[in-house]
């Protein structure tokens, strides 16, 4: 990573702050961020809630998360961590402020930094957004503050609309961080990277030598845990117009003019653009077998717990290649994998296979790119074989990988913007999945630690989806 500028005096609002997404992301990627130095030796956590929760029960609170989610840490890295928390209750919304503003004003006094940056991160219900942005008005913590939305941003193309405008009402564009992992991940940030710092990739990141693209996060895990938000949701809001959408657009991207931020995001939002409106024809939806019996689902929901889409880029770039998005719970594998296929070319060979030479980008952990190309079988004949090279990026000289969301909350306490999405792409994304989320297929049931419903298998052809069931 490359140098930064010192921080100044920050105050940092974790609205949810003993919900699970605090607790699974947000508070520990915030000590990994202590904990390695990269914050100001003058920073304040604020924790808020409803509830009328003592500074010392948050700090509980958030040592038993620490434990619970195995991170690290002595009781010196704890002492210096824990003298920093503070908590707010009494909740927080227009007409009534609770005692955030009385917790501020106290924690500006306290670093004796009455111009300390104000971070609010909404780890909340997206349904809450509009009105906690509002209620930030209202209480005069807008002003200057960065402000941190969770995905989705939105659930409907009116629903965004609803929610961009109220939300810049109140913020201008630069003080608003809409955040998604995804892009925080060492690998996402390698694919412009490698493409963009060697010829020979960059020479064959186009149509004439890519047969399809597959983007592919297939999971094990079950729903139990957020049954309530995910039947209220479903895979397409929670993965597939959010992250994977982010993903194609990393790799779909003309060259920007720099990797700075505004060109970064000019980029990537502008070839969102060019993404073709989903054909339901080209979508299949799942629903894992046993789902309607957890606690939380709906006796007779219908709500996805799995989607895969053939998705169009109208580009002279990749104009008649298909990028093949897939993601799922209760699959037979974990993985988050980033493939190109490579067509085979014109030659004396015959029988090669389909998916013979491909380049893949492992975004789980810190990553790993391989290559896999197809080559002479040792032996006396001339017999094809497939062979793999692969670079973990956590072998590279001087790797020091942060998790994506302590990545993306260091992006936001810089002020720097370029990890995150914008609006315009965002309106687009809601255009591109008007037609599905209007008039959805039905979803087709699939046996829990399958691969999903067969149907999906068609999309891939002819190479197939390169993740299977099979441990690689």
């Amino acid at each position: 990573m490359v140098d930064r500028p010192q921080l100044g005096p920050t105050i940092f609002v974790l609205f949810g702050a003993t919900g699970d997404l605090s607790k699974r992301m947000v508070i520990p990627a915030f000590f990994q961020l202590a904990q390695s130095g990269l914050l100001n030796s003058e920073w304040m956590l604020i924790g808020t809630g409803r509830g009328n929760v003592s500074d010392d029960q948050f700090r509980d609170h958030v040592r038993d998360v620490l434990h619970q989610f195995g991170v690290p840490h002595d009781d010196t890295d704890w002492e210096a961590f824990a003298r920093r928390l503070r908590f707010a209750g009494g909740g927080f919304t227009p007409d009534n402020p609770g005692t955030l503003p009385a917790a501020v004003r106290q924690a500006r006094e306290d670093l004796h930094a009455a111009d300390a940056q104000l971070v609010h991160y909404l780890a909340l219900p997206p349904s809450t957004f509009a009105e906690t942005t509002r209620a930030l008005g209202a209480h005069d913590l807008a002003r200057g503050a960065r402000v941190v939305y969770e995905k989705p941003f939105g659930t409907s193309q009116a629903a965004f609309t609803e929610l961009d405008e109220a939300v810049h009402h109140v913020l201008d564009e630069k003080q608003i961080y809409r955040i998604d992992h995804f892009l925080g991940k060492e690998s996402t940030q390698n694919l412009h990277i490698l493409r963009f710092a060697n010829g020979m990739i960059e020479g064959v990141w186009n149509r004439e030598h890519v047969e399809q693209v597959q983007i592919d996060v297939p999971e094990t895990l079950d729903i139990d845990d957020r049954s309530r938000f995910y039947d209220a949701t479903g895979a397409v809001l929670d993965m597939l117009v959010t992250h994977l959408f982010q993903v194609a657009a990393e790799i779909a991207m003309e060259p920007p003019q720099t990797l700075g931020a505004d060109d970064l995001q000019s980029a990537r939002e502008s070839v969102i653009g060019a993404f073709r409106p989903l054909d339901t024809a080209d979508v299949v939806l799942g629903q894992y077998e046993g789902y309607r019996d957890v606690d939380g689902v709906a006796d007779d929901s219908t709500t996805e717990t799995f989607v895969a889409a053939r998705l169009w880029v109208d580009t002279d770039r990749w104009r008649g290649v298909p990028f093949l998005l897939r993601t799922g719970k209760m699959l037979g594998v974990s993985r988050q994998r980033v493939s190109l296929v490579f067509r085979s070319p014109q030659g004396p060979l015959t029988d090669i296979p389909p998916d013979g030479a491909v380049l893949t980008f492992d975004l789980s952990g810190d990553g790993e790119i391989d290559i896999s190309m197809v080559v002479k079988e040792p032996g006396p004949d001339d017999s094809l074989s497939v062979g793999h090279l692969g670079l973990p990026l956590d072998t590279v000289p001087l790797a020091h990988a942060l998790a994506p969301y302590s990545r993306l909350i260091l992006d936001v306490l810089h002020g720097d913007r370029s990890l995150f999405t914008r609006p315009d792409g965002l309106a687009h994304v809601w255009t591109v999945a008007d037609a599905l989320l209007r008039d959805p297929p039905p979803a087709k049931p699939y046996p829990a630690g399958s691969m999903g419903p067969p149907e999906a298998e068609d999309l891939a052809s002819p190479c197939g989806w390169l993740v299977t069931g099979s441990p690689d």
